[in-house]
């Protein structure tokens, strides 16, 4: 029987197992225009905990007690749509279950690009668009800029060291602990902070002594902090996520948001559903980058439904290096 997960109940702070429930689901008639997908992937992201709160916000909360939902890659197995047959490889929102029957309208065949179909989830997906959009068109990074990435190791971080080096700019990145670090060099950053091993502030100084001109955040607190305390004039803040804030009731501290003024930085939050109109143009650029091996994806996989929300909360504690996936 097809199996769903569903939120149990409102977390209050850090999500824990017992807020989570798999439940079997009875799916809806193949009736005309609809189709019948069984999942092979599915992504978990840091978002997914804002809409866990019972608030208004730019995507709608999970209901309790209803299935929960999100990217995913599946096959189709039976058809009543015209346009879709047994085998098309699609990709949709209903993730967080291994099957599920959606009007043909909610899923879009796989680009057939000669990339493995996980790809569309990960670089090739949403978080690399928004590591593109963000970086190329909200912070209007150009060759020669210094460039600070927060969360540097994961899904769109990774992504935004290796566009920025592909476009010359300098990188660098930020991420917790020794072996992390020694992954987003190899992706070309040239320089790295442990947030681990010390203040945040005091890494990035060391690392970047003439300042940066944009800083793509995907954290928030004490490194947005930072980035506005060694801004150069005129900086290009891209505030994409902010992690370290997701799990805490207390607002995110800007000890330094002052120099906003002095240096006359420009920060703006974005939200990739405002790129979608333009994603021909994103796979235009990035599948040839992607298929040469000029911007490389790694995966971490974890495997079978029961441990999506292990999947998810390991987002919360560093567990993935690059796109945190689960496979059924």
């Amino acid at each position: 029987m097809p199996r769903a997960w569903c939120l149990k109940s409102r977390p209050k702070g850090m999500p824990t197992a017992a807020n989570f429930e798999l439940k079997v689901l009875a799916l809806p008639p193949l009736v005309e225009g609809m189709v019948r997908v069984r999942n092979h992937w599915l992504s978990v992201d840091p978002y997914m905990r804002g809409r866990m709160n019972d608030v208004k916000s730019y995507v709608p909360a999970f209901q309790l007690g209803e299935p929960m939902d999100g990217g995913a890659i599946g096959e189709v197995v039976e058809s009543n749509a015209e346009g879709f047959a047994p085998g098309d490889l699609v990709q949709h929102m209903a993730g967080w279950r291994d099957e599920v029957v959606l009007a043909a309208r909610a899923v879009h065949k796989v680009p057939g690009l000669g990339v493995e179909p996980q790809l569309f989830l990960g670089v090739l997906g949403i978080p690399g668009a928004t590591a593109w959009f963000g970086l190329l068109d909200v912070a209007q990074a150009k060759p020669g800029d210094s460039v600070f990435v927060s969360a540097a190791a994961g899904a769109v971080g990774s992504a935004v060291v290796q566009i920025a080096k592909v476009k010359g700019m300098r990188v660098i990145g930020s991420v917790g602990g020794p072996n992390k670090c020694d992954y987003v060099r190899s992706l070309g950053a040239d320089a790295m902070v442990d947030y681990k091993a010390g203040p945040i502030l005091k890494g990035l100084s060391a690392a970047a002594t003439d300042g940066i001109d944009v800083y793509f955040d995907n954290v928030g607190g004490d490194h947005l902090d930072a980035a506005l305390a060694i801004a150069r004039a005129h900086a290009r803040f891209a505030i994409c996520g902010m992690i370290a804030g997701y799990n805490k009731p207390e607002p995110t501290s800007m000890r330094f948001i002052l120099r906003v003024i002095a240096a006359r930085i420009r920060i703006q939050g974005f939200l990739i559903t405002d790129y979608l109109p333009r994603m021909s143009e994103f796979y235009r650029e990035m599948v040839p980058l992607v298929t040469s091996g000029a911007v490389k994806s790694r995966e971490t996989v974890v495997d079978g439904l029961e441990r999506m929300p292990d999947a998810f909360l390991g987002l919360f504690e560093g567990a993935n290096v690059g796109k945190m996936l689960v496979r059924l």
